[in-house]
């Protein structure tokens, strides 16, 4: 937008010489909302390895895959991470309901033990209810814990279960802090690690 300058400024500007600035191009630090959240990409980052081959090959990079983008393009589940093993389902939905009318919540278990393990998905009926979620919610505290939020590519039978060797998260097993929202320590720094090995 151009700026017009008082002629006044002009007098008293004799003996300067106004030279055009060059054009800048300026970088916009907001992320897109509906991009391939970090959650959706790094469960394919992992390498597969194929025993007759001295090097692992990678796996399918999913980030830049179109079929997942265009999942996300229209994707009305969120998946909900950092939550307190304490916090219930009552509470989950007073706070996402105020972006738009929740569909359903589906809790996150330990696959073992069946109980709250630390996330959760949250699924709406539109796109743009999830948008508003990660706009304004995600990011917020619920029971003392800042909560992180990613677009899903959908809910399917058997993702609610906990992914780590002892049935809960992977995060959880290598934690060396004492978290008291999420169990104490980790299970390998209290040591009962082995008796989940098979």
């Amino acid at each position: 937008m151009p700026v017009s300058l008082p002629p006044s400024l002009f007098n008293s500007l004799s003996g300067f010489r106004i030279t055009a600035m060059p054009a800048v191009r300026l970088r916009n630090t907001v992320d897109r909302l509906d991009k391939p959240s970090s959650y959706v990409t790094s469960k394919y980052k992992k390498r597969k390895f194929n025993p007759r081959d001295q090097e692992p090959e990678p796996a399918q990079d999913r980030a830049q895959s179109p079929e997942i983008e265009e999942k996300l393009k229209n994707a009305t589940t969120l998946y909900v991470g950092n939550l307190s093993f304490y916090t219930t389902e009552e509470q989950i939905h007073e706070l996402f309901s105020k972006c738009g009318e929740i569909k359903r919540i589906i809790m996150g278990l330990d696959r073992f033990q069946k109980t709250p393990c630390g996330f959760c998905f949250v699924e709406y009926y539109t796109h743009k209810d999830a948008l508003d979620c990660l706009k304004y919610v995600g990011g917020t505290k619920l029971d003392e814990r800042i909560i992180r939020t990613d677009l899903d590519e959908g809910f399917i039978d058997g993702r609610q279960y906990g992914r780590g060797k002892s049935g809960g998260q992977v995060r959880d097993e290598y934690r060396e802090e004492f978290d008291p929202g999420r169990g104490g320590y980790g299970r390998q720094a209290r040591g009962d690690y082995d008796e989940y090995r098979s």
